[in-house]
Order: structure tokens, then sequence, then C-alpha cells
């Protein structure tokens, strides 16, 4: 669960911050998954 939360924050303030979604907007279902992809791809950095 906390996974999807990480990875739907990542996609969302990733989206305003790269111009795909407006202040106030969240990320739709396919966003947080590729945010949760990207949290994961980190994790896995920085748990070696």
């Amino acid at each position: 669960m906390l996974l999807g939360v990480a990875g739907s924050l990542v996609a969302t303030y990733g989206g305003q911050a790269l111009g795909l979604y407006h202040a106030g907007q969240g990320a739709g279902w396919i966003g947080s998954v590729v945010g949760a992809l990207i949290v994961l791809f980190v994790w896995g950095k920085f748990a070696k």
C-alpha cells in the first residue's frame, strides 16, 4: 500500500514539475504505476 501511495506522489509531483499536470491535478492510474516503478528502482539502488 505504501508503494502505491509513494508512486502516486512521485507521479503527481514529477508530472507537475515536467509540466504534464496542472497544480491540483493528480496523476492517473498508469502514472501511479510508473511512479511506483521509479520508487522501486531508486530503492534498489540505495538498498545495496
